[in-house]
């Protein structure tokens, strides 16, 4: 049994390195091309919208590797599956029956401390400060709302016994989604910022266990539900915020009557529909009164 629970703890620590590979690779073993690692799962602004088959659309990929973990959280759930949340429980209280730490409690906000310091010493994401700060509220919205949600459904009995909320882990979803935007946002830079924040989280799952406050099931389920969680926000987020508008609206003032002007970029709008073609600025602006 010790031989089964080493090889478990050692896959799941390889998890954290390769969580990011992975992730990278579903694209390119699809569509056979280089992955698009600066709008991943944005629509472009240029180009015509052509139907892809399903299997290499960004909703599959945005869902795959969520529906990897979250299936094999639940088919651990209590005692299914060949190595089951008991047993793994029972083998890690008998290895480890004295552990206890409160690190985990701090570790699930150590990915956003990376982004804050990549963003402070300059290091360029896939996105500017606002839109960030955008895709990681609405991905904790989507987070807070999936992982008390399935609490309040399954009342699963945490291993302590301690309460019913135990499915899903709301440390490891949390800390996934911090490592899952991480990875996003700077994966172009170097994949070493994906492996650090996915190994963070990968900590963060196991000491939850060590810690007998959570069953396998949970922590694989959190971590599907935190890599969800972030992938729908960035599904979500078509437009970037503080990008210059087509058209927009000021106040005007000639010859003493006030009123309003319009401004319509036409070459913003005509460049959501054409590829490859030169543009001359061109506006048109006229006066309400």
């Amino acid at each position: 049994m010790n031989r089964i629970l080493t090889l478990w703890l050692s896959l799941t620590l390889s998890f954290g390195f390769l969580a990011s590979e992975l992730q990278a690779q579903v694209t390119d073993s699809i569509k056979g091309t280089p992955t698009d690692t600066l709008k991943k799962f944005e629509d472009p602004v240029k180009g015509v919208p052509l139907k892809k088959p399903f299997l290499q659309s960004k909703v599959f990929r945005a869902t795959l590797v969520p529906a990897v973990l979250i299936t094999y959280g639940l088919t651990t759930i209590k005692d299914n599956g060949l190595y089951s949340s008991y047993a793994l429980q029972k083998d890690l209280q008998r290895k480890y029956p004295n552990f206890h730490t409160n690190i985990d409690d701090y570790l699930i906000y150590a990915p956003f401390v990376e982004l804050g310091l990549a963003y402070a010493l300059q290091v360029k994401g896939n996105h500017d400060f606002l839109n960030t700060g955008l895709l990681i509220l609405k991905a904790e919205a989507v987070n807070a709302f999936l992982v008390f949600g399935f609490k309040s459904i399954t009342n699963q009995e945490r291993p302590d016994g301690s309460n019913a909320y135990s499915l899903p882990s709301g440390h490891t979803a949390h800390a996934f989604l911090a490592a899952s935007i991480i990875h996003n946002e700077l994966r172009h830079r170097s994949q070493w910022y994906g492996i650090g924040a996915y190994t963070i989280a990968t900590s963060v799952g196991a000491l939850r266990m060590l810690n007998n406050k959570h069953w396998q099931s949970d922590v694989f389920t959190g971590a599907g539900i935190g890599i969800l969680s972030s992938h729908l926000a960035y599904l979500s987020h078509r437009n970037r915020w503080g990008n210059k508008p087509s058209v927009s609206l000021h106040p005007t003032y000639i010859f003493g009557a006030p009123g309003m002007g319009l401004a319509l970029d036409l070459n913003r709008l005509k460049s959501r529909k054409e590829v490859h073609q030169e543009k001359v600025p061109l506006k048109l602006t006229s006066i309400l009164n």
